[in-house]
Formats: C-alpha cells, structure tokens, sequence
C-alpha cells in the first residue's frame, strides 16, 4: 500500500497507515485532509477552494489514498480529519459521529451502449459492466434495477471510466456506466455512431462529499468556516465562468504539475460538468442530504427509508448555512 503526505507548500512527508490502528497525528492548528484519489482535472475546483482558504489563513496537509474506503477509515481512526466520499454504511455501523459538511459533486453518470440497446428497459436480463462491487455505480445499477422494474444480467467490474470506455471500443462490453467526462468524449469521438447514451432519470445525490468526526468540526470550527467560505465561493464563482479554475489554478501546485493536455483541457471540463450539473454552487445542502436519504437507502447503503432516516444523524449543516449568508 503506498500513499503520499503533501503540505501545501509542497514537502513531502511519508506515514505509516494501518487499518484498524488509531494513529493520531492531528495537529489543532492544521486540517489534515483525506483525498480519495490522487489529484487530477476532477479536483482541480478544490484545489483552487484550497488555495482560497490558505489565502485566509487555514493551514492545511492532504493525504492521497488509493480508494474510498481508506480514506474513510483515515478519517474513523483520527488520523485525518476531513475526507472525501459518501460513508453513509460507515455512519450508521460505527459509533464515530461522522457527519457531512459539503457536496463537492453529484451522482453524474450515465449508462452507454452499443446500439444493440435503445432505453435502459432493453437492459434488462443484459450484462453491464461497473466500476467496482459496492461502489457507487453499483448502486447506481440497484437504482436502476429498482425504478425500473428491470433487472440487469452479470455484473462485471473495471475501475475507472475511462478503462470501461476502452472496453466499449475495444468490443469487450456492450454497456457499463461511466462519468460526464468520459461520456462527453466517447460520443464527441469518431466512433460515437456506435453508441448510445440511455435516457436516466434526474439525480441530486452526491457521489464525492466532505465529511469529518462532528466533534472535531465542532472544536475547529473556526477552521471549518474558512474552508467551507472557500469551497462555496469557487463552486458559485465556478457556476458564473467554468474558466476561473483554470486561471487560478497554481502552475506550482499539485495540479499545475499535470500533464500539459489535462490542464489544456481544463475550461472545457469545467464548462461541460457546469453545464451538466455535477457542482452545486450551494454546497449541496438540504436539497443534497434529502436526495441522499433516498438515494442511498434504495441503493442497500442506508438501512431505513427517507421517512424514518434523520438527515441530522449524517449531516451537519451549520458552516454550511452560515457561509451562504
């Protein structure tokens, strides 16, 4: 298992992770920050929103897992103190009161064929293939199966979508879910007659959020304030011109040092996901926590229904609130 410690100025410093093992290397007067991925086009908005908030005086460090999961597990055993997913199944099971403080994006994907299909109803019976098992387009595929009233055939897993796009062109699938991104370029592409985006419902959801202990959000919450005024203002600011990203985006950070193609590529991502609906500019907020009670529960993560699940006991809206005023 190998990840990376950067501090914002760039040092590196290596960890030990072990899971299970309370490791507490919180410091009160810096935010430890677990990323679910390394960085890449996808987070640059928040590494701008990071930039903003070190303007303002947060001092911060953030860790790149390889998954989710680990990055969740950081955050239960106190290692970190913010991280990046959805751990509604780890809210409820642990004994952590984790809580959710932003919406960084929506549950944006979309369900591609070959032609061989036309709506999400030809689908039924039929194989798919899906990021990983429990994953978030997994329970995309349950949603499907549940408002559908369809069932899919075998499930087959490839992470990433941009690997299962390489199987759609490569013959190796006839269907999968992929992200805004991925689909954009597969039917800009010279083979997009050879495919078909079905018809999906609407989706509020979120796929990526932050969340942290709610004692430790409370503790700090000085902190917490200037990095939720920051993300709120890059997410607003991003709404009004996608290309603020990329003007702000620092050449010597961590997405400045991607590949000259990824950062060309910047304002048409950022136009594509606006105009796609993948960021609210709000954060998420109420709108996001009630569409995730739903969401979440009829895709097997959530036990309970909308009705009976309490949107206090996996969210906690205050900074939230108060930087929107």
């Amino acid at each position: 298992m190998k990840h990376f410690l950067k501090k914002a100025l760039g040092t590196v410093i290596a960890i030990p992770l072990a899971i299970g093992l309370t490791i507490n290397v919180a410091q009160a007067d810096k935010i430890h920050i677990a990323l679910a991925e390394t960085p890449s086009d996808e987070l640059a908005a928040f590494f701008v929103a990071l930039d903003r908030a070190k303007a303002n005086g947060l001092d911060y460090e953030w860790t790149a897992f390889s998954d989710e999961e680990l990055a969740i597990q950081a955050v239960l055993s106190g290692q970190m103190d913010i991280g990046f997913g959805t751990p509604y199944s780890a809210m409820q099971r642990s004994k952590a009161p984790l809580r959710i403080i932003f919406q960084l994006s929506k549950l944006k994907f979309f369900p591609v064929t070959t032609t061989a299909y036309s709506s999400l109803d030809d689908m039924n019976g039929e194989p798919i293939l899906l990021h990983s098992r429990g994953g978030g387009t997994d329970s995309i595929a349950n949603v499907i199966e549940d408002r559908m009233g369809i069932k899919f055939g075998k499930r087959s897993y490839v992470p990433g979508s941009s690997n299962r796009v390489a199987a759609l062109l490569g013959g190796r699938a006839d269907a999968t879910i992929i992200d805004l991104s991925n689909k954009n370029k597969l039917m800009r592409s010279e083979a997009a007659d050879n495919f078909n985006v079905l018809e999906m419902f609407d989706v509020d959801a979120s796929d990526e959020a932050l969340f942290g202990n709610l004692d430790w959000i409370k503790e700090n919450e000085e902190d917490v304030a200037i990095f939720i005024n920051a993300l709120v203002s890059t997410w607003q600011d991003m709404h009004d011109d996608p290309t603020i990203i990329r003007r702000e985006t620092n050449p010597d950070g961590p997405i400045g040092q991607l590949p000259a193609e990824i950062l060309a590529e910047l304002d048409g991502f950022y136009a594509d996901a606006v105009a796609g609906g993948l960021y609210d500019p709000n954060g998420g907020g109420r709108t996001a926590a009630e569409a995730d009670m739903e969401w979440y529960s009829s895709a097997g993560q959530l036990d309970g229904t909308p009705e009976t699940l309490k949107i206090e006991d996996f969210w906690y809206l205050d900074p939230l609130d108060a930087a929107k005023k």
